[in-house]
């Protein structure tokens, strides 16, 4: 059986990427059943992953989560990482610039959240926002938003030489399915504190945001750093294939626990009750 990681790999070939991927798929595995019944051992064995990588303190994972809005990054992070150690675990969420970060190159302020040893930090969007948002909202000239694309590859490949594995997922939503959630949101009372009219403005634009992606998959997927294209109308399947992408990457990792020179004997002496 393929690794969903092969089944998810973007691999642009330089045509359009994401009318040949259907948002409703489900590619790896047969239903949501099936799911339900590998979650609980899918859930352990990325604890016990990612035990070994913090108590192993030498490399780490960085999760980038992209995708429209209502494409589900919150959903997501709580869903993958429900069971994880938060001593190991991080997450960065990138907004409009501050007035700090503004004055810096646009990478200043992603650089200062990466991972330290031992941890997995997930982007909830990230720098890719400085080639998507600028580029369909015409904040910055052309030449500067073209000029990132090498710098964000280069970057990135700097990042993995130094230790840090890279998992860029999009999360890929039909324009329909946008438009079931948002309505969804307005129904419940509960929910219309995650609505925003800045949503409707942005789906105005989906034709050129689908361009800018197409060109973000093209310009930027390496081997250093891969992009995965993740079907993600079905949230159960949006759920299980990002659970799977990262169990795999820490699988290939193989992290493992310390095994510091004690001894063993001498130690439970001490450890004796006194008589």
């Amino acid at each position: 059986m393929s690794s969903v990681r092969d089944l998810l790999r973007a691999g642009p070939d330089g045509s359009p990427l994401l009318p040949r991927i259907d948002p409703r798929g489900h590619p790896g595995i047969r239903n949501k059943g099936e799911a339900q019944l590998e979650a609980a051992d899918t859930a352990g064995r990325l604890a016990d992953l990612q035990e070994r990588l913090w108590a192993e303190h030498t490399r780490s994972v960085l999760l980038v989560l992209q995708g429209m809005d209502t494409s589900g990054k919150g959903g997501t992070i709580e869903h993958v990482f429900r069971g994880a150690n938060p001593a190991g675990l991080d997450v960065a969420a990138f907004k409009q610039p501050t007035p700090e970060e503004a004055v810096h190159p646009f990478l200043w302020r992603i650089e200062q959240r990466l991972p330290v040893p031992g941890q997995i930090v997930i982007f909830d969007r990230s720098h890719y926002e400085d080639v998507l948002v600028v580029r369909v909202h015409e904040l910055v000239l052309e030449d500067v938003w073209r000029s990132r694309y090498a710098e964000i590859v280069e970057w990135e490949e700097r990042v993995a030489s130094a230790g840090t594995t890279i998992i860029k997922v999009y999360l890929h939503i039909s324009y329909d399915e946008q438009r079931a959630r948002l309505l969804a949101r307005l129904d419940d009372p509960d929910k219309h504190w995650k609505f925003n009219e800045g949503d409707i403005r942005e789906r105005a634009r989906w034709p050129d945001y689908m361009s800018a992606y197409e060109d973000v998959f093209l310009q930027t997927h390496s081997d250093a750093a891969p992009w995965y294209i993740v079907p993600a109308n079905r949230k159960w399947y949006r759920n299980w294939a990002v659970e799977r992408l990262v169990v795999e990457t820490l699988e290939e990792l193989d992290p493992s626990f310390p095994r510091p020179d004690l001894d063993v004997e001498a130690l439970r002496e001490r450890l004796a009750p006194s008589s």
